[in-house]
């Protein structure tokens, strides 16, 4: 049973740091590219970052460039979202999700985790 289970949020200051992590269970982390998400109430979804198993390659949305930082630990079958220089528009539940494909660009996105709440406030 593929399982996604993403952990680390919490009430973080501006300017403050958190590290998202996202276990992965019923299948090799290894094979599959991870994407993260995020969605702030009345918004809709936006793609924030992903790493692709097979080149190492890693993608982030314009909005997080430069502050956050997407690796993985196979071994551990765990993929991490750092999170720094963080922003009140950053506030958002935050899932993490399973593509089809080692590579970020092919395929699509077919398990969801449940996601972790992101609280950016002073």
């Amino acid at each position: 049973q593929v399982q996604l289970v993403e952990s680390g949020g919490g009430l973080v200051q501006p300017g403050g740091s958190l590290r998202l992590s996202c276990a992965a269970s019923g299948f090799t982390l290894g094979y599959y590219a991870i994407g993260w998400f995020r969605q702030a109430p009345g918004k809709e979804r936006e793609g924030v970052s992903c790493s692709s198993s097979s080149d190492g390659s890693t993608y982030y949305a314009d909005s997080v460039k430069g502050r956050f930082t997407i690796s993985r630990d196979n071994a551990k079958n765990t993929i991490y979202l750092q999170m720094n220089s963080l922003k009140p528009d950053d506030t958002a539940v935050y899932y993490c999700a399973r593509r089809t494909s080692r590579l970020c660009r092919v395929g699509e996105y077919d398990y969801w985790g449940q996601g972790t709440q992101v609280t950016v406030s002073s």
